[in-house]
């Protein structure tokens, strides 16, 4: 066809700017997958099947009518896709199961472990076990996905789930920011995102209101004792030991190269806490024999000052939403209004 020259210089500037259009649409759509966050990865091109066939090709994904327009991404780094909202779940922590219940997702949580039992309506799920989870049981509930903490499901339990095709999305606590982020990620994969936002917004108020009232009064050493015999206590890189900075106290197992480091006793003495303080609750915690036994360690200043504390082990030990009320009676324990507060009677 002819193009006079008059009109020439019109087309080229007109296909010119479709194929820059074009560019710039590639771009971002590549950019969108790159970026492998949380989002819509939607295409420049149209939902059409042969755009679906494009993006399986880009991010590894298996062509399907269905695919996903929503990807998350759990702490190991493992990426997985949701095209709606799982309405079967299991949880395999007792954390993760009060998550679920403060962002209204209860009735999506069809099974438990045996130590979930808060708030109590999560006493009435199924129970699937622990640690060591009875498979059978977990796989007739028909779960569509199953979150569990990195430090309990093993390689081998995960890679059978993943063989028959159940998700699983592990969440890794070492820091207190990372409590908020979950509880978070977990509202936008049951649809939830509204109230997560709102429950973790209004924790990190609280813990931020208690950081500012202990700010600036001395620090306090102290001991966390999660057990005895063996000794076993928290350090860096457990949210634990981030907690005992925020509520004011020093840690004497801050030079640990382990999360949960033991100790000797010898350490223990030489680093002298003030306050020894003692996990307790109905499915964990040091017995009150073995918090007595501690007495007999009459050099160490808790002791001479009859410094030993009682906590609640739910509270504290579960990386979840009742952690602000941890953070405050361990706040309390390190810088009491009462002195006689949480005290050990002889």
């Amino acid at each position: 066809m002819h193009v006079s020259n008059a009109v020439a210089p019109t087309v080229r500037r007109n296909a010119l700017g479709r194929s820059s259009r074009f560019r710039r649409r590639v771009s971002l759509f590549i950019g969108l997958l790159l970026l492998g966050g949380e989002g819509v990865l939607a295409s420049p091109f149209g939902d059409s099947d042969v755009t679906r066939r494009q993006q399986g090709i880009l991010t590894g994904m298996p062509f399907m009518a269905h695919v996903s327009a929503r990807a998350y991404v759990d702490d190991t780094g493992r990426r997985m896709y949701f095209a709606k909202p799982p309405a079967r779940i299991v949880s395999l922590a007792p954390s993760i199961t009060e998550m679920l219940f403060a962002i209204e997702a209860g009735e999506q949580l069809i099974g438990v472990t045996d130590f979930c039992d808060y708030p109590p309506e999560a006493l009435k799920k199924s129970k699937v076990g622990y640690a060591n989870p009875n498979l059978e049981s977990l796989l007739a509930l028909r779960p569509d996905l199953v979150v569990t903490p990195n430090d309990f499901l093993k390689p081998d339990v995960i890679a059978k789930l993943e063989q028959l095709k159940i998700p699983v999305f592990i969440l890794a606590d070492k820091n207190v920011e990372s409590i908020f982020a979950h509880i978070q990620t977990l509202g936008r994969i049951v649809g939830r995102s509204t109230k997560a936002d709102a429950v973790a917004i209004e924790l990190r108020r609280e813990v931020t209101a208690i950081q500012q009232r202990v700010q600036g009064l001395p620090p306090v050493r102290m001991l966390y004792v999660l057990n005895s015999q063996p000794l076993i206590t928290v350090g860096p890189g457990s949210f634990i030991d981030q907690l005992i900075g925020m509520a004011g106290g020093v840690n004497v197992a801050a030079k640990s190269a382990t999360p949960y480091p033991r100790l000797s006793m010898e350490t223990v003495l030489q680093e002298d806490p003030e306050v020894l303080v003692f996990p307790v609750g109905k499915a964990e915690g040091i017995s009150e024999s073995e918090q007595q036994s501690w007495r007999r360690w009459s050099t160490l200043t808790a002791v001479r000052q009859g410094r030993l504390r009682q906590i609640s082990a739910d509270q504290l030990n579960r990386p979840g939403p009742r952690i602000a009320q941890g953070l405050e009676s361990l706040a309390g324990i390190l810088h009491p209004d009462d002195p006689s507060e949480n005290r050990i009677e002889q």
